[in-house]
């Protein structure tokens, strides 16, 4: 039976695209070095090529897919080193974001986010989707509150990067997740711009001493 075409504008199934690949990247339905295959993914996700190839255009250019040589799309596939020098310059940036954060923010916002840990914490199992969106909430919170776009931009560039590969660890790391980001919104709730700063490189500390364990 075929698949029924939506029929919403193009920009609206574009967005939709672009969503669905994402989440099928992080839940690992499209792994990296894998090939996407455009004709077989629009008709799984029920829409023409063309706000499809817009989507992909979009995940290229925010550094989640490539092009081969072929001009196909590939999954990016993100190895240690690249990882771990990701993280190291997020080391040097994120902890002044947030601490430049301190005193911008709206305590609802930050409450919101809190939830939003505490809505995780009460899964029987961890929900990929769902962990990435707090990932989201929490760092975009205080990384687009600094008054600083430039560093904000470069923060998400890496963030992406070091996502692709934190995807495939992600079940061992959760409660570490929610414990850090915890601390960091009440470093931010606090206004206390040392400690902000502080929980941050404490989070992304924890992450490179992990992924060092990897290699172990």
């Amino acid at each position: 039976m075929p698949i029924q075409k939506d029929s919403k504008p193009a920009g609206a199934l574009s967005d939709r695209a672009h969503r669905q690949i994402t989440e099928l990247i992080q839940k690992r339905e499209l792994r990296g070095g894998e090939t996407i295959l455009e004709q077989r993914l629009a008709e799984k996700l029920g829409i023409s090529r063309t706000p499809l190839r817009e989507a992909l255009q979009r995940l290229e250019g925010q550094g989640m897919i490539s092009r081969s040589s072929g001009r196909s799309y590939l999954v990016r596939r993100v190895e240690m080193t690249e990882y771990l020098r990701s993280l190291k310059v997020r080391y040097l940036l994120e902890p002044e974001a947030a601490a430049n954060a301190v005193g911008r923010l709206d305590r609802a916002a930050i409450q919101a986010a809190r939830d939003e840990i505490a809505d995780l914490r009460r899964l029987p199992r961890v929900q990929t989707d769902a962990h990435w969106q707090s990932d989201d909430t929490v760092h975009q919170l205080y990384g687009n509150s600094d008054g600083n776009d430039v560093m904000f931009g470069i923060i998400e560039t890496l963030r992406v990067t070091t996502r692709l590969f934190e995807i495939a660890g992600l079940e061992a790391r959760v409660e570490a997740d929610f414990e850090e980001h915890d601390a960091i919104l009440d470093a931010l709730e606090a206004n206390d711009a040392s400690l902000a700063r502080k929980a941050v490189r404490t989070h992304l500390r924890s992450l490179m001493t992990y992924s060092l364990k990897l290699l172990r």
